[in-house]
């Protein structure tokens, strides 16, 4: 697939929700969730190190903040961009949450779930499969988790 116009846009805002959270010393991924309108629902920063929860990847919390603004965990219509290809964790959490599209920027070819090591999203074994967009502002991305483990980006 081919990123549209508002897939890029989307991944600029998903990338200033990470850059934003540089100084909480998580590894800087950031998350949005917009419904099928293009409103924003959520956005949300990587918070492991902040919160001591494990599961505190941005698209996780993304997906809590945007079910509770919608009042419903099924978000059907809805699409999440976020800076890097999801892990197993998050790409299982985004088809249980029914979410329509995903748009990723960075490839993770160590533990992304979207196509690099595996791919969850597309798995045809499940009863929901997104449609995905991967390599948005790759690199881009890359720069910022680059900039980051190099030490560069901390504040």
């Amino acid at each position: 697939m081919h990123p549209t116009p508002t897939d890029v846009a989307l991944l600029g805002r998903a990338l200033d929700v990470a850059r934003g959270a540089l100084a909480s010393g998580d590894v800087p991924i950031g998350a949005v969730v917009v419904d099928a309108d293009g409103r924003e629902l959520a956005a949300a920063a990587n918070a492991r190190e902040a919160l001591g929860d494990p599961t505190a990847h941005a698209e996780v919390l993304a997906l809590r903040a945007a079910a509770a603004v919608r009042g419903e965990w099924r978000l059907a219509g809805c699409t999440l961009a976020v800076t890097v290809e999801p892990c197993t964790m998050c790409a299982g959490a985004l088809v249980l949450a029914r979410v329509e599209r995903v748009v990723f920027g960075a490839w993770e070819p160590k533990t992304g779930a979207a196509g690099s090591l595996w791919d969850v999203l597309r798995d045809r074994r499940l009863t929901h499969r997104p449609e995905v967009v991967g390599g948005v502002r790759a690199e881009e991305a890359a720069d910022l988790l680059r900039g980051f483990f190099a030490g560069g980006l901390r504040d």
